[in-house]
């Protein structure tokens, strides 16, 4: 098989080193810095480079690393699974995401115990799993955003083999299979990449440190790398879409951006593949050409997180004001009406958050609604919290509910996160497996100081390097079978099957959607063709005057259909969903 590798920093000679034996490498004719042989390799074989007589490294492109990050790199044969699903591909239009962590969706944390448990999420409606990142990083467990071998699978969650297990289960459910990845930034610890090559340069800064090449010289083999990984991802795995990381940190000052040129990419491939794949931008951002066709100049993405939408909901159910909740919480129900209606709600205007004015308005008129995702709770939104509270620690089972109706009934393609369709009680915590002692440590007193500024005495947060931490984020199943519990299940199941069976909830046209809302008296409600949604916040009943009567099609509490003048009632912390026949 050829073995090849891009290593412009090897001044001299590139050394394959497979399975114990030694074989020199020939530099590449009109491939600038690539370096390639032939050698004989069966699935599993062990090999890695060595650049000028150095330590042998892992493969910048290995697709697996069966002894973590610092190992040598294995063969992996994509032709040797037999997949059982022919699957034609489920696109996002109409879809219930569902966002899943491998590590603690069951206790095993692995592919395989979780695919056991994907006939859970068909039955309760859920059209595509989208996982947390997979690729390799150090220790076992993490939340995977650290991960340092783009295109392999970690080990610990059972490697590549146990993802195409993961994935033909999924398919054989009827669920699409969504992945998170990481372009932004590699984890500080097992990133071998810098001694093949610029993977990074100084021009930027990020967050985490210099920033991934994306338009310093050497950019175009960095840019070729990433793409390649997504594609690999989409096609050997037989994924649905990506989720791309904080895209907004992709520093890219090139004419045609890194994100247009993926973006391209992965609709040129499903064409070849005759089945639809997409892009879910996560972006802060708040501009509309994330998601505008690059035939309107725009990036070409097929849709974007909104946090807008999620922040003002938090605010509205929650009262906090903390950060960059402050913004929202001056009128949080207006600023809800506002992400439901307008997408965002900074659209140009001013973030105190900020100091300075943000967004840029969103034609709703042109914007299919199905492109923007709408959420309660992510994975960052509860696990950056310094205890890593679900919002079921501190709201009763009726905001919890009308949490569910916005976000599942709303005009934007919905996502849940694992164990929020039963109000899971377990919190979701921000824990690390470094096996680095002075990272370790670095992490630990790094995360008590950034929460001890906000008032938290160290003791209360968290270890993030304790094993516990991570053993007190896994999903507890047995509180499915208990109320509150089980009501908000059948709740989350019952608003699933609505937005399934009528047509006005998967609607895309984003302007047709009319609300009305009540500041002081917390309640607020939205008509979507011939239906209308109510929710009501305070701990006071609510008389709402929709104008019309209506069956009411699905409630949480008792309520009844409107007066004869068109008023709904509706009890503290409760919410209807009413068809006009």
């Amino acid at each position: 098989m050829l073995f090849e590798v891009w290593a412009p920093n090897a001044e001299e000679r590139v050394t394959l080193w497979l399975e114990g034996a030694e074989h020199p490498m020939e530099r590449a004719q009109g491939r600038d810095g690539w370096w390639v042989t032939e050698a004989a390799a069966d699935d599993g074989a062990r090999y890695g480079f060595a650049l000028d007589g150095g330590p042998v490294r892992p493969d910048p492109r290995s697709r697996r690393q069966p002894d973590g990050p610092d190992g040598t790199s294995a063969v992996v044969d994509q032709d040797a699974y037999a997949w059982r699903k022919d699957w034609p591909g489920r696109g996002l239009k109409g879809a219930v995401l569902y966002e899943l962590h491998i590590g603690t969706y069951t206790p095993e944390g692995t592919l395989d115990a979780a695919a056991a448990r994907l006939g859970e999420l068909a039955e309760l409606g859920i059209t595509h799993v989208e996982l947390m990142p997979l690729c390799s990083f150090p220790g076992v467990h993490g939340w995977g955003y650290d991960g340092v071998s783009p295109w392999s699978v970690h080990e610990p969650y059972g490697g590549p083999t146990a993802l195409k297990r993961f994935v033909d289960s999924a398919h054989g459910h009827g669920l699409g299979v969504v992945l998170d990845v990481v372009h932004n930034h590699l984890g500080p610890s097992g990133n071998h990449l810098p001694a093949y090559g610029p993977y990074f340069t100084d021009t930027h800064h990020t967050p985490w440190g210099t920033a991934i090449n994306l338009d310093a010289p050497g950019s175009d083999e960095v840019r070729a790398c990433l793409i390649g990984s997504a594609l690999a991802w989409l096609r050997d795995y037989r994924l649905d879409g990506l989720r791309l990381d904080a895209v907004h940190a992709l520093v890219d000052n090139r004419a045609l951006t890194f994100l247009e040129e993926l973006a391209a990419a992965v609709d040129s491939l499903a064409g070849d593949l005759g089945r639809p794949l997409f892009l879910i931008a996560e972006s802060d951002q708040c501009d509309p050409r994330t998601t505008t066709p690059r035939s309107q100049g725009g990036l070409g993405l097929h849709a974007q997180w909104n946090d807008d939408f999620h922040h003002a909901l938090h605010t509205a159910l929650t009262g906090e004001s903390q950060g960059y909740y402050g913004d929202f919480a001056r009128a949080p129900m207006a600023a809800l009406a506002k992400t439901l209606t307008r997408g965002f709600f900074h659209d140009g205007t001013y973030s105190a958050f900020r100091g300075r004015t943000h967004g840029r308005p969103l034609d709703v008129a042109n914007t299919p609604a199905h492109r923007f995702l709408g959420y309660a709770q992510t994975h960052d939104q509860i696990g950056n919290r310094a205890l890593g509270d679900r919002l079921s620690a501190t709201l009763s089972p009726g905001l919890l509910a009308c949490a569910a109706a916005l976000v599942l009934t709303g005009p934007y393609t919905p996502m849940l996160f694992m164990g929020e369709e039963w109000g899971a009680a377990t919190p979701w915590q921000y824990f690390t497996d470094h096996t680095d002692p002075e990272l370790a440590e670095a992490v630990r007193v790094g995360r008590r100081r950034e929460f001890a500024a906000h008032g938290w005495p160290e003791e209360q947060v968290p270890d993030p390097q304790d094993p516990a931490t991570r053993e007190r984020s896994c999903l507890d199943r047995s509180e499915r079978e208990r109320e509150p519990h089980a009501g908000l299940l059948a709740w989350h199941r019952e608003l699933i099957a609505l937005r399934r069976a009528l047509p006005d909830l998967t609607d895309p046209d984003l302007a047709a959607v009319k609300v009305a809302f009540d500041e002081q008296a917390r309640w607020l409600a939205y008509r979507r063709g011939d239906l209308r949604v109510a929710v009501n916040l305070a701990k006071e009943p609510a008389a709402i005057a929709l104008g019309g009567g209506g069956r009411v099609a699905a409630a949480w509490g008792e309520v009844s259909p409107p007066d004869r003048d068109g008023v709904l009632r509706l009890p503290p912390q409760s919410c209807a969903v009413l068809a006009d026949s």
